[in-house]
C-alpha cells in the first residue's frame, strides 16, 4: 500500500510531461499552461487510492487519473473565464495571460484529450467508467450552473438545502468519481463502489466547509490567503448563510449594513457577528457532521482496515488543514 504522498509522486512522474503536440503553439500551449503551474493533484490520486484498495495500483488507472485531472483543468479554466479572475494558484489565470478565445478553445482540447485517456482503458471496463466520468462531468456543469443563479439572488433567498447540493455538485462529485473509476479497475463490488463514492462525496463537502471556515477565521500566513476574502465580495458561503438563518433581526440588519456599504472595517465587524451567532461553532459541528458520515461509509467497505489507511490519512488532512 502507498501513501497519498508516494502515489501523488508517481501520478505527477508521468503527468508532468507534455500532453499536448508543439503545435499549433496558440492552441496547446494555453492549455500546457495551467498544467505547469501546479495544484495538490487529490482527484486523480484519488483514483489511484481507489484501485489500491482493492488491488495493485493498474495502468488503467493512471489513465482515469489523467483524465479526471485534464477535465478538472478544463472547469477551471471556464469558470475563470465566467468569474473574470486574474489570478489561479497566484499566477496569471489562462484568460488573463492569452485571451478568452485562447482559453476557450484550451478547456475545449483538455475536455476531448480526458476522453483519449479513457478510451485507453480495458474494454471490460471502459463502458462503467465512462458512464461514472460523464455523470460526474455533467453534474459538475449543473454545480456551476446552479452557483451562478445563486450568484443572481440575495443571501435570504438561497435555501441552504439547495447550498449544500450545489456544493456537492460542483465540488464532491468528482472527488466521489474519482474514487468509484479507481475502485472499479481494482475489482471492487458494487457496493464497495457505492460506499467509496459516498465517503468521497461526504468528504468533499466537509471539505469546502472547511475551507469557508479558514476563509474567515484561518490564519493569513498558514491559509496563504488574505482574512476574509470571501466577506469582502460578498460570497455566498455556509456561514454567511448560516448567520442569516440564525442572528437576530438586528444582526441582519447590521449584515446587510456592511455588505451594501463595504467599509474599511468590514471583515472585522462580520466576524464579530458570525462570532455572535457561534457560526464559527456550528461550522466546527458541522464539518464534524459530515466527516462522521463520510468514515462510516469508509468502515463499511469490505476489505481489511489496513488498506484503508492511506484514504483515513488523506481525508483527516483536508479535513484539519490549515493552509
Amino acid at each position: 500500500m502507498h501513501s497519498f504522498k508516494e502515489l501523488s509522486e508517481k501520478f505527477e512522474q508521468q503527468f508532468s510531461k507534455r500532453q499536448f503536440p508543439d503545435q499549433p503553439s496558440n492552441l496547446y500551449d494555453p492549455a500546457q499552461y495551467i498544467l505547469g503551474i501546479g495544484g495538490k493533484r487529490v482527484r486523480p490520486v484519488l483514483c489511484l487510492l481507489g484501485n489500491e484498495l482493492f488491488d495493485e495500483v493498474h495502468q488503467d488507472a493512471y489513465h482515469a487519473a489523467n483524465a479526471v485531472e485534464l477535465f478538472h483543468n478544463f472547469t477551471l479554466i471556464h469558470d475563470d473565464i465566467m468569474d473574470k479572475a486574474p489570478l489561479r494558484r497566484g499566477m496569471p489565470t489562462v484568460h488573463t495571460k492569452y485571451n478568452d478565445s485562447a482559453a476557450i478553445l484550451a478547456g475545449d482540447v483538455m475536455l476531448i484529450h480526458s476522453y483519449e485517456y479513457l478510451n485507453k482503458i480495458n474494454s471490460k471496463i471502459r463502458t462503467k467508467i465512462v458512464q461514472v466520468f460523464n455523470k460526474a462531468a455533467r453534474e459538475v456543469c449543473e454545480g456551476q450552473q446552479l452557483d451562478m443563479d445563486m450568484e443572481q439572488k440575495q443571501p435570504e433567498q438561497v435555501d441552504f438545502t439547495d447550498y449544500v447540493n450545489m456544493i456537492a455538485l460542483k465540488t464532491s462529485v468528482l472527488l466521489a468519481a474519482s474514487l468509484q473509476m479507481g475502485g472499479i479497475i481494482g475489482g471492487g463490488s458494487e457496493g464497495n463502489q457505492k460506499h467509496l463514492y459516498e465517503f468521497g462525496k461526504h468528504v468533499g463537502i466537509a471539505f469546502q466547509i472547511q475551507d469557508d471556515y479558514l476563509d474567515a477565521f484561518g490564519d493569513p500566513e498558514k491559509f496563504g490567503k488574505k482574512q476574509g476574502g470571501d466577506i469582502l465580495i460578498n460570497k455566498k458561503t455556509f456561514l454567511l448563510l448560516k448567520a442569516l438563518e440564525l442572528c437576530t433581526p438586528a444582526q441582519r440588519k447590521h449584515l446587510h449594513g456592511l455588505m451594501d456599504t463595504n467599509p474599511d472595517n468590514k471583515v472585522e465587524e462580520v466576524l464579530q457577528v458570525f462570532r455572535d451567532c457561534r457560526v464559527d461553532e456550528w461550522a466546527e459541528k458541522e464539518k464534524e457532521l459530515f466527516s462522521m458520515k463520510a468514515f462510516e461509509h469508509l468502515d463499511s467497505i469490505a476489505v481489511l482496515s489496513s488498506r484503508k489507511q492511506s484514504l483515513r490519512e488523506l481525508a483527516d488532512f483536508l479535513l484539519t488543514r490549515q493552509h
